[in-house]
């Protein structure tokens, strides 16, 4: 079953700076087309943080101190790093919690963080991201989202998305009240 392509990750193997690194043409050689994005039906909030993207970073990186200000991801633990497993707990507003052990597919310090999820032996596979944007150096935008994919997640996407959406929404309330305290804590 063919999906819609999804709009370009900011990095991997999916984005514009992905690993597979620059293509060099030769005068009058054709440029491939760029990597094509995820397919599947997304859902991501942005927000505006006034802290530098290494602040947020920070916030981001600590999976430990989740549980402090992450009322979407209560509980979070695992080491980030390419193929590592996390083990989080996912409360989404009027929900039950779930239990989550998603592999980390990707991570750039200071810019995102990618992993996947199957359930239901594949048909159901999802891409979480979590990309900082610096816009200057003591701002950014934080996008927070996911790309629901597979035989039966587009229609998952579909059903929950408001649902998942007031949760990133609330994250990223949280990261941003978050990071912008240790920011003013540190200018102060």
């Amino acid at each position: 079953m063919a999906f819609k392509p999804g709009p370009d990750l900011k990095a991997g193997p999916f984005g514009r700076k992905g690993s597979l690194g620059p293509k060099i043409t030769t005068p009058g050689q054709v440029k491939p087309p760029p990597p094509k994005g995820p397919s599947g039906v997304r859902v991501e909030d942005r927000i505006g943080v006034q802290a530098p993207a290494e602040v947020v970073w920070e916030v981001v990186y600590d999976l430990g101190r989740w549980a402090d200000w992450n009322p979407t991801y209560p509980r979070a633990e695992g080491e980030i790093r390419i193929g590592g497993t996390l083990s989080l707990t996912l409360a989404l507003p009027g929900e039950a919690h779930q239990e989550l052990r998603p592999k980390v597919l990707e991570w750039v310090p200071n810019e995102q963080l990618h992993w996947r999820l199957t359930m239901l032996g594949g048909m159901i596979s999802t891409l979480r991201y979590i990309e900082i944007e610096a816009l200057a150096p003591e701002s950014c935008v934080v996008s927070n989202g996911e790309f629901f994919g597979g035989l039966m997640g587009p229609s998952l996407g579909r059903r929950m998305g408001r649902t998942v959406r007031r949760g990133f929404q609330a994250m990223n309330e949280a990261l941003k009240a978050r990071a912008e305290a240790i920011w003013a804590e540190r200018e102060g």
